[in-house]
């Protein structure tokens, strides 16, 4: 029998499962925020009575759309001014579901968002769908429009794509947060010395910065160029800013505010249990949505 959707409650109650399906399509927040908002405009003129299953016509509607913009965001990305990261996003509060295993840790994290950005975007749908949302290759299929088969090979070379990429990474756990906290504590004091002591030979230093603000418009390569780079950088955490250790994309990362301004998110990736990869995020505007979380979950003063 026909389920007939209901208006905006039937709505709400998918939008959670839609924005994180969005986010992960999208690499970023505020993109994912206005998806889920268009798909809500779809959803208030469609024929309700036509809608068998509003999970499956929502998802259908958010992929869609979500590669329409994969499409023409792939132009604006490679003209972007320095390196390109997701935006991110904290998650002790749920918002891109529950994060009870490490599965469900990785597929946010920041280090698959990045290998993710070199699908194309039809790939990336069917591997996000296949791997997050445990969808079959037959509901891939009418989600976006192939068949089984191409679905199948789609999945498989997307999957070959990311291993290809190589991560030697360790998954997040007790001792990433350990090794974040270390690193924020020796920040704090500007502790050069205890910096480097966690950093791995080949760490990689990521700067976000968007032409927006001041920030390293080219990969840092090597723990001696790595620790030149924060040597001048150190200051600046004597001057006002104030950082701390935060969940973002299932992950300990290192928060910098000013007062109840958010300035950057860092993630952090290990590598034979010292810090391989550092991105950090500081484009003011890749830091609204992530922003608002961190007001509604600082205590008021």
């Amino acid at each position: 029998m026909t389920q007939v959707p209901g208006t905006a409650e039937e709505f709400t109650s998918h939008r959670p499962r839609m924005f994180s399906l969005a986010y992960r399509l999208l690499g970023s927040a505020e993109e994912a925020e206005d998806t889920v908002q268009d798909a809500y405009l779809r959803w208030g003129n469609a024929d309700r009575a036509a809608i068998e299953h509003a999970g499956a016509w929502l998802a259908r509607i958010v992929t869609n759309l979500c590669l329409n913009r994969l499409t023409s965001a792939r132009v604006q990305r490679e003209q972007y001014a320095g390196p390109w990261l997701p935006e991110p996003v904290f998650t002790e509060d749920g918002t891109l579901g529950p994060m009870e295993s490490a599965e469900q840790r990785d597929a946010v994290s920041t280090a698959l968002l990045v290998l993710l950005e070199r699908l194309t975007p039809t790939e990336r749908a069917v591997y996000v769908l296949r791997e997050a949302f445990a969808y079959s290759y037959r509901d891939i299929a009418g989600v976006i429009d192939l068949s089984e088969a191409n679905c199948r090979q789609l999945y498989r070379r997307a999957g070959q794509r990311v291993a290809a990429a190589g991560t030697r990474f360790e998954p997040a756990g007790g001792r990433q947060r350990a090794l974040v906290e270390s690193f924020v504590a020796a920040a704090r004091e500007g502790d050069l010395a205890g910096l480097e002591k966690l950093l791995a030979d080949d760490v990689t230093w990521w700067s976000d910065g968007g032409g927006k603000v001041s920030a390293a418009r080219r990969p840092i390569v090597g723990r001696e160029k790595v620790m030149r780079f924060l040597a001048g950088g150190v200051a600046r955490f004597a001057g006002g800013w104030v950082l701390t250790v935060a969940e973002a994309n299932g992950a300990s990362a290192l928060v910098a505010r000013s007062a109840r301004q958010l300035i950057a998110v860092a993630s952090f990736e290990l590598r034979d249990s010292s810090i391989g990869q550092v991105r950090v995020v500081m484009n003011p505007d890749k830091l609204v949505f992530a922003g608002r979380q961190f007001v509604a979950m600082s205590p008021r003063a």
